[in-house]
Formats: structure tokens, sequence, C-alpha cells
């Protein structure tokens, strides 16, 4: 569980951050119309999940991990992560901007949702090397 919880306030946290940086460079959420430099912010839970399972299997499971647990902790260092990030952008919507639809904001946490999904799938495929035979 340390694991899970280092990385998830490493993805929450950078995520945080990573808002206040793009209002800082001038970009803001409009309605319907994504920046480019939006499209960026999906390399934060990409690389804390790569490194999160990657330690997760050499440290906790001694080199040999099965794709369901695999699976099991990304989803726990997402649901962190995305706890810390949602905390952030109320903390934002409410001091930093004036943009306030919270419908624009739910659709914008539903897509983070959708990709941190796959990001876990493809994670979770890419650093399992335990084979369950089934006979």
């Amino acid at each position: 569980m340390k694991n899970a919880i280092t990385w998830s306030v490493f993805i929450g946290v950078l995520s945080g951050i990573w808002m206040y940086a793009m209002h800082k460079m001038g970009v803001t959420p409009v309605k319907e119309t994504v920046a480019p430099l939006e499209y960026f912010s999906f390399l934060i839970p990409a690389v804390g999940l790569l490194l999160g399972i990657r330690s997760y299997r050499d440290s906790d499971c001694k080199g040999k991990m099965g794709f369901l647990e695999a699976l099991v902790q990304s989803f726990k260092i997402l649901i962190g992560g995305g706890v810390i990030t949602v905390f952030a952008a109320i903390l934002y919507f409410s001091y930093v901007t004036t943009f306030n639809n919270a419908g624009d904001f739910s659709g914008r946490i539903f897509g983070a949702l959708l990709v941190g999904v796959i990001l876990a799938f493809a994670v979770s495929l890419l650093y399992h090397n335990k084979a369950n035979k089934v006979d």
C-alpha cells in the first residue's frame, strides 16, 4: 500500500502543478475546446503508472507479478492520484480561474478517467511476467 500512496501523491501533485502551470502560460479551459498543450497532461499518469508498477514489481513482488496484481495496483495508484487531482482542480476552479461550469469540468474528469483505465490495462500488460497456467 505504501507504493500506491507514494505514486498517487506523485501523480496528484504533478497534475495539480500542471493545472497551475497551464494557467500561468495563458491556457484556460474553454467550453468544448481543448488546447493542444492540454493533451500533454496524459504523460503525468502514464509516467507515474510506469514507474509505480515497475517499482511494485521489483520491490514488493520480488520480480514476479501477474496481470491482475498489476491491474489492482494500477487502480489503487490512479484512484489516489485522482482524488488528489480533483481536490487540486476544485481549488483551481474556486480561487484561480473564473471558469465555473461544472458540466465541462466533469467532462474533463470523465475523459481523464477513461485515459487512466486504458493506461492501467496497458501498463499491466507491459509489466506482468508471471504466467497463470490453466489446466
